[in-house]
Order: C-alpha cells, then structure tokens, then sequence
C-alpha cells in the first residue's frame, strides 16, 4: 500500500486538498484514520495529553457515558426541570461534583443563592413586609414602620405576624418559594408556552427578589452565601454581573454603587480570607438595556471612574436584560465609545447573540460587540449564523460563555444535542461554560451545565480532556492579569491532580 500524503492535523485547507485529491480512488482505511484522528484532535481537549492515571479515569467516563445514553430517558434531550432528578441521579454528575471546574464566568448579581436558603433566611429576619401584584408576583421590603403602598400590589404583610397565625408555615414558605425561581414540578412547556411567557415570569422573579437582596444585612450575608454555595460546587474563582443597586436600610436611607461595589470587595476578601484555596471574585458592573442613551452615557461615565477607583474588584461592563425586546449595542455607540474617546481602558463583556431573530438588529449585536473589542461574548448562541463575528472572535480569542441550562429554560433550544455550542466546542472554539441564573432555573453553580455540555454537546466524542480543557479556559478567559492567571492556575492544578488521584480505582 502506497503511504499517505502528508495531512497536517491543524492545517484544515491541506485536508481538503488531500480529500480532493483522493476523491475518486477507493477509500483507504488507513486515511480514514487519519481523517476521524483529525477531526477528533481538532475539538475541545482534543491536543490535551493525559497522564496515565487521567487515561484511567477518562476510560471510567467513557463507560459511564455509554450507559447513561443506553437510557430511555436522555437527559440532555429532555427539558432541565423534567430531567433534573435524573442527572442528580447520574454517577456522572456526581464525579462533575467534585471536579474542580474552576471559574463560573458568567453569574448574574441576585439569582446565585438557593431559593431555599433567601426563603428560610431572609424572610423570616423581623420588618420582613410582602405583598401580592396584580400579574400573580409577590414584593418585598424591611421597614422599621408600615411600608407605604405600592401601586397594583395588595396591602402589605408583617410576615412574622401572617406566620405567627399559621400552624404550619411550610405551604407559605413553598408558595414564595415558586416566585422566586422558574423551576417547577409541573409540564415546562406547559407552563411557559413561549419564549415571552417565559421572559416576563423571569424578570417578575427578578423583581420580587428584589426587596429582599436589596436590604443592606441581606444584601451581605446574600454574597457570602453565594460565594459559599459556589465554592462547595467546588469552583475557585467567580466574574458577578451585577447591576449595583442603591443598597437601602432598615429606616428607609440607602447607599450608593460606590458603597455596594466596596461591600462586594470587602466580603469577598472575608471569604477568600476564611477560604484560601478560593482565587477570589470580580464583579462586571451592569446596566438594564432598555435604557435611553442619555442614561446610558452617565452609566458608562461611572462604570470607568468605578474601574479607577476600585481596579481590583472591577472587571467591566456590559449590558443585561432580554436582547430581543431592548436596544441593540450599536443604538448606544456613543456612550460605549467614551472610554476610547477619554483615552482610558473599560473592558466590555457583551451579552449577544442570546437570540433566535435571525436578520434583526438584535441580531447585529454579535459583530457589534466584536467592534467594540468584547473581552467575551455572553451566550452567543446565535454565533454560528455569523461566520465574520465567528471567525473574529476565535482569532482574537474572545471566548463565548455557553450556558446550556439557560438557553433551554429561555426557550432558545429544546434538545440540547442540537445546541450550537456543540460545534463551536468540535472546532475548539474558545468556549467557557457557565450557568447564568442557577437559582431561577434550580440548578448548582456550574454542576449541572457541564453535565449538560459534556454528556449533550459532546455525546460519546467528548472526554476528559475537554472537561480539563473547559476548566483551564475558565481561568485563562478571565479577567484575571497573566501573573494572577498563571497562580490560579497552579492552584487548579493541585486540585485536579487530587480530583484524579482520589477517583481512579
């Protein structure tokens, strides 16, 4: 048999011509070798060099794998909500437990602690005052007198006084509980038919959280404990989007971004104090996008004197809110090109391509957020449709933050097999998994999307090199400096190697 040409793994034009130039001769094995050895290095981890004992545990993963897709049930293929028990269920998740995942890139402010916990903890806490909306949503607030009304919102409560004349407090817990979050027991797609269903029971979530976390000794003992639900998900360093919200107390006074972007520092710094194998935390400060560009403007002018005065714990800006029905990047190119103007750095990390509006200006957002030199693309799930953005992004190494769970819960992909994310990570794309709103969709700090990523994107195909891999771009995506980088990363790799040894038999 004659030998093969020369086909350079990386090199994709001279496969193509080694292709074409066999394209008419019998198929040889041995190319067909070649071929599926390329395709296979060309994906997330697939140049990652295993130890022997990594090899051991990949051949375990493997094995699991195969029989979690020999399954009737498929999880990734079924909605979260419904596949939940599964995956809790499954040893995959459980060995996903205790990897060391690294950074959670991709978290928004006041959807990281357990509905569980906010419930138990910050309700129950005296002044605690609730009412009832029109539209079937609760509110809150703390007050050292009666609260004045809000408009289409029933009287206020006294919560300790409404428990104090229950017997069992459990069905109010449970009924505050299910305003908090997205996640049901019931039929998802019955329950949110659509994706403006969904949309609007999601920021209604938003707000009713909203009085609770916005209290100053909630608001603190909120972030620790998220930073604490986090780390026992065994993830080491954390990027929050937060919207810096005037922070208020208990006789109605409040205190400005200023003070609520320090207090994120200073308790982080207690943490990481308390828990030294913790890298640490930064925050992206943010602004809804249905704002005007004149607010817009004064926005951006306090997120650059923030990223002055407070460098360490600020990491950027960017824009949250759903992209469909708020303005498209490019609407506010004058206030977002302020800090070139000013000649002073702010890093961007942009929300877009969080749709399925193909040709609209929303759609733009994604070589809009290119232009404007995004250090990441926050979801991206419309890259694929966008080969300039697409091949920009991977040159410059603008890593996108999938968050798989999220885009099912938002009604963007139902199967998430089918989910575009699973090409970007065949190409080796750079690509970081997040979770988004993990206590809106009932789901850990990063957990249950890598199981999603790694057992739905990857099917069989994936392995350990791509969990490694995914866990090492969570730390070299970042917004950390190179020095901080290269020491977050030695610290990941000590706990890897003990993740390893620990769980090879």
């Amino acid at each position: 048999m004659a030998a093969l040409p020369h086909c350079p793994l990386l090199a994709v034009s001279g496969l193509l011509l080694c292709c074409l130039s066999f394209s008419l001769s019998i198929p040889d094995p041995q190319l067909r070798e070649a071929l599926m050895q390329l395709e296979a290095s060309m994906q997330t981890g697939g140049q990652m060099v295993l130890t022997d004992a990594e090899q051991r545990l990949d051949a375990l993963l493997f094995k699991m794998k195969q029989e979690e897709m020999k399954g009737e049930d498929f999880p990734p293929a079924m909605h979260f909500f419904r596949a939940r028990h599964l995956i809790n269920n499954s040893p995959i998740f459980s060995l996903l437990q205790k990897m060391p995942k690294g950074g959670a890139l991709h978290i928004h402010d006041f959807s990281m602690v357990a509905v569980e916990w906010l419930v138990k903890n910050a309700t129950y806490r005296p002044n605690c005052y609730m009412c009832s909306t029109d539209n079937r949503s609760i509110r809150f607030i703390f007050s050292s007198q009666w609260p004045k009304a809000l408009p289409h919102c029933s009287p206020w409560v006294l919560l300790e006084n409404l428990r104090a004349k229950m017997v069992n407090t459990t069905e109010l817990d449970v009924s505050i509980m299910g305003n908090l979050t997205l996640f049901t027991y019931e039929d998802p797609e019955s329950v949110y038919p659509s994706q403006d269903v969904v949309w609007d029971r999601f920021e209604q979530a938003f707000l009713a959280v909203w009085g609770l976390v916005t209290y100053a000794p909630v608001f603190r003992d909120y972030y620790y404990e998220g930073l604490t639900q986090f780390y026992k998900d065994n993830i080491m360093y954390l990027e929050l989007r937060a919207l810096l919200p005037e922070i208020y107390e208990l006789d109605g006074s409040t205190h400005d971004i200023r003070w609520t972007l320090k207090t994120y520092q200073d308790v982080t710094k207690q943490f990481t104090a308390e828990h030294p194998d913790f890298f640490g935390a930064r925050v992206i400060f943010t602004v809804h996008r249905g704002v005007n560009l004149t607010r817009m403007v004064e926005v951006v002018k306090e997120a650059i004197q923030l990223q002055s005065d407070l460098p360490d714990i600020m990491a950027g800006f960017d824009l949250v809110g759903r992209e469909d029905s708020g303005r498209p990047l490019w609407y506010f190119r004058e206030a977002l090109s302020l800090p070139v103007k000013k000649g002073v750095t702010l890093p961007f990390f942009f929300h877009a391509g969080e749709t399925d509006l193909e040709g609209s200006d929303v759609d733009q957002n994604l070589l809009d957020a290119i232009l404007f030199n995004t250090t990441r693309i926050g979801h991206g799930f419309a890259l694929l449709r966008h080969p300039v953005a697409k091949s920009m992004s991977r040159k410059r190494g603008v890593a996108v933050e999938v968050c798989p769970i999220s885009n099912q819960v938002l009604k963007l992909v139902k199967d998430l097999r089918n989910h575009p994310a699973a090409v970007l990570m065949s190409e080796n794309h750079p690509v970081v998994i997040s979770s988004d709103d993990p206590a809106m969709f009932g789901s850990s700090g990063l957990s249950h999307d890598f199981y999603e990523a790694f057992v739905g994107f990857g099917g069989t195909s994936s392995h350990l090199g791509s969990l490694k891999e995914l866990a090492m771009n969570s730390i070299r995506y970042s917004s950390l400096t190179p020095k901080q980088k290269e020491k977050a990363l030695a610290l990941w790799q000590k706990k890897w190697e003990k993740f390893v040894s620990e769980n090879v038999f």
